[in-house]
C-alpha cells in the first residue's frame, strides 16, 4: 500500500506513480468491503469515468474486481460527467464510483466514491474506507457487469428543473460553448441541440491532456474562449472542468464572472422567477456578497467549512434554494447534493431568458441591489513543515487588529476567519489538507484595501 489518502473529494494521484493497478485494487477492495458491510451484496454499484489517461482501463478493472466479489455492476457505456453518475446513484439507489481527478493536472487520476444519496462521501464514510485499506471481502456469489447508458434519465431530470424552451426563445444572444476537452462534451451540447438552442463551439473532442493545460475553468485557462467572446458581439462563454462538476462563465465583455456573482444572480432568479423558498448554503470562503443578497431577500444563510462535501451535507439537511462554493460548484433544491456544472450553465442561460437581459446587465442589477462591489484574492503560503501550521493559526486566532482595522468577530469553522470592523472585509487562513501549505483568502470592498491587508499579512 503506497500513501493512499482520501481528501475532500476522493483519492487522487499521478498515474504510474501512486495511481497504480495495485493501489486501485486496494481502494476497490476497501470500497467493496464498505458497501458489503453497510448495505449487503445486493446493493448495486455503478461506475463511470472522465476523459483522463487510463480512466477507462482502471474503471473497468474495478468493475471486474467488484463483480468477482459478487456485486452487480452497471458500467458506463461512455465518458460521462460526475453529476450524471451521481444523479443515477440516487435514482437507482446505488453506490457510485467515479474515476476522475476533476480539475487537477492531466497526469492525475482519482477515485471518487459517491454514496446512494448522490453527494460527496462525508468524513465518517471516508474514515471507514481508510480503515478498510488493505482488507477485502471474500467472494459471495457470481456477480455481473452490464454496460449502461446513464445519460437519458439525467437529461430527463434536468428538463424538469430548467426551462430550455424559454432559453431557445432568447434573441440576440450568441452562446459559445467551450467543450474544454472535458466530460461535458456530448452532454451539454446534446441538450441544447435537443431544444433547438443555437450555439457555437470550440475544443469539442476528448483529450487526455486537455489541450496541454489544466482542465480548470478559470480565466488563466480560458483565454481562447475569452478571445472568441470578445470577437463575437453579444456573446456569452460557458465551460466546465474535466469531469463537468464545476463551471466557468464569461460575460459579453469577455470578463470572467466569479462563482460568487453567479450564485448571487441565481439566488435572485430562483426566488423571483421560479418561486423557490428556503435557505442559502455557502462556504466560509465564499463572498459577503452572498450574505448581502440573502439579507435583502430575507433568506437564511447556512455557512459550512470549505469543500463541497460540507455544502452537500448541509443541502441534505436543510433542503436550501441553492448551495455553492467560491471555487465554481453549485446545486439547487430538487436536484442532487453534488456540484453540477451542466446545471450551472443551464441556469445562467435561464436567468438571462427570464429577465430578457444580458449577463452584464444581470451583474449590474446585482450590484445595484446590493449597493456595493466586493473584491477577492487568495495567497498560498508554502511552509517548511506541517508543524508550523498550528502556531500560525494560534497567532491569527488571538489577533485583535489587522493593520489599522479592528477584528470584530473570529470564526473557527475552518481555519481562522477574521471579520474586520469596516463591515466589508475579512481574512481567512486555513491549512491545506494534503501538504504544508496555508491558504490565505482576502475580501474587501476595494482593491486598495485588499493590497493593504495582503501587505500587512
Amino acid at each position: 500500500m503506497h500513501n493512499i489518502k482520501f481528501g475532500t473529494d476522493g483519492w487522487r494521484a499521478v498515474v504510474g506513480k501512486e495511481f497504480t493497478e495495485e493501489n486501485v485494487d486496494i481502494v476497490t477492495d476497501a470500497i467493496g468491503k464498505y458497501v458489503f458491510e453497510t448495505f449487503g451484496i445486493d446493493k448495486k454499484i455503478i461506475i463511470g469515468y472522465d476523459p483522463r489517461n487510463m480512466a477507462d482501463v482502471f474503471s473497468l478493472r474495478t468493475a471486474t474486481r467488484l463483480k468477482n466479489i459478487g456485486f452487480n455492476v452497471l458500467y458506463s457505456d461512455k465518458i460521462l460527467p460526475t453529476p450524471v453518475l451521481a444523479y443515477n446513484a440516487k435514482l437507482l439507489d446505488a453506490c457510485a464510483i467515479m474515476f476522475t481527478a476533476s480539475h487537477n493536472p492531466p497526469e492525475y487520476l482519482g477515485i471518487k466514491f459517491i454514496p446512494d444519496y448522490a453527494g460527496p462521501a462525508t468524513s465518517d464514510i471516508t474514515d471507514k474506507l481508510t480503515a478498510n485499506l488493505g482488507n477485502s471481502t471474500q467472494k459471495q456469489r457470481d456477480g455481473s457487469v452490464k454496460i449502461y447508458d446513464f445519460q437519458p434519465d439525467y437529461e430527463k431530470h434536468l428538463e424538469t428543473l430548467i426551462d430550455y424552451k424559454k432559453i431557445s426563445e432568447m434573441k440576440n444572444v450568441n452562446i459559445i460553448y467551450d467543450g474544454f476537452y472535458s466530460a461535458s462534451i456530448g452532454f451539454f451540447d446534446h441538450i441544447l441541440n435537443k431544444f433547438g438552442i443555437k450555439f457555437n463551439t470550440m475544443n469539442m473532442f476528448h483529450d487526455k491532456n486537455f489541450g496541454g493545460a489544466m482542465p480548470d475553468p478559470k480565466p488563466k485557462y480560458l483565454q481562447d474562449l475569452i478571445e472568441k467572446v470578445k470577437a463575437t458581439p453579444n456573446s456569452i462563454g460557458l465551460a466546465n472542468d474535466g469531469d463537468a462538476d464545476r463551471f466557468g462563465i464569461i460575460n459579453e465583455n469577455g470578463e470572467y464572472v466569479s462563482p460568487n456573482e453567479i450564485i448571487s444572480i441565481l439566488l435572485i432568479h430562483l426566488i423571483k422567477n421560479k418561486g423557490y423558498k428556503g435557505a442559502l448554503v455557502k462556504t466560509v470562503g465564499a463572498s459577503l456578497l452572498l450574505n448581502k443578497v440573502a439579507e435583502k431577500l430575507g433568506v437564511e444563510v447556512i455557512e459550512t467549512a470549505v469543500g463541497f462535501k460540507h455544502v452537500g451535507e448541509a443541502m441534505r439537511k436543510y433542503n436550501p434554494i441553492i448551495g455553492g462554493e467560491e471555487s465554481g460548484g453549485l446545486s439547487i433544491q430538487g436536484h442532487i447534493p453534488e456540484k453540477d456544472g451542466l446545471l450551472a450553465n443551464s441556469l445562467i442561460l435561464e436567468a438571462m431568458a427570464y429577465e430578457n437581459k444580458s449577463l452584464t446587465e444581470l451583474q449590474k442589477d446585482l450590484y445595484n441591489f446590493v449597493g456595493c462591489k466586493y473584491y477577492n484574492d487568495r495567497v498560498d503560503k508554502k511552509l517548511n513543515s506541517t508543524e508550523e501550521i498550528k502556531p500560525i493559526l494560534e497567532d491569527f486566532k488571538n489577533k485583535k487588529t489587522v493593520g489599522k482595522y479592528g477584528v470584530i468577530k473570529t470564526d473557527l469553522k475552518d481555519g481562522v476567519k477574521l471579520y474586520l470592523e469596516d463591515g466589508n472585509s475579512w481574512i481567512l487562513v486555513r491549512p491545506s489538507g494534503t501538504e504544508p501549505l496555508l491558504r490565505i483568502y482576502f475580501e474587501s470592498d476595494s482593491p486598495e484595501k485588499i493590497e493593504e491587508l495582503k501587505s500587512y499579512i
